[in-house]
């Protein structure tokens, strides 16, 4: 898999699959998650609030989800050099606390004049269930690119207006 994400952007064809290591959601990930990004609904961290909610029990927030999934995804920093976009996120089901997520992916879009690549991600758990879908559209390198890419990068992302990874 390692390889797909090390490829040139002439390598690449929509459709091409991967899939990833698994990654157990605790306690402490979501805790931590509230802290670092300051959302404390009590769905997520409250057990007597979410023992009466429809999930009947804590659950991961959502983008705690997305940034795992994100993360999972074994990008070769010397081809993507940034995230340019999320979309099309849908949350199926909730991810709860032991539960253990990978990635089944492919590439969605390649388009070849700009290095755009449009990775899609379905997220499942240990029963093999969809708890998530997104897209992240990120820049891809070509070989004639990454030659280049270490005095260029800082100018480049600049210019594309998007994230470095």
């Amino acid at each position: 898999m390692r390889d797909l994400f090390s490829r040139s952007l002439d390598d690449l064809a929509p459709g091409l699959r991967f899939s990833t290591r698994g990654r157990t959601v605790t306690e402490a990930d979501v805790v931590g998650f509230a802290t670092l990004s300051g959302d404390f609904h009590p769905q997520h961290t409250d057990a007597a609030w979410a023992a009466d909610s429809p999930f009947g029990e804590r659950i991961a927030h959502g983008l705690l989800v997305l940034s795992y999934a994100a993360g999972l995804v074994p990008f070769d920093p010397d081809r993507i050099m940034a995230l340019r976009r999320v979309r099309d996120v849908v949350f199926k089901r909730p991810v709860r606390f032991g539960d253990t997520i990978r990635v089944e992916g492919r590439l969605a879009t390649v388009d070849e004049v700009t290095g755009v690549v449009g990775v899609a991600l379905t997220v499942v758990n240990q029963d093999a269930k969809t708890a998530m879908k997104a897209t992240l559209d990120v820049i891809w390198r070509r070989d004639s690119d990454a030659a280049a890419a270490s005095a260029d990068e800082p100018e480049l992302a600049h210019a594309l207006d998007c994230v470095p990874l």
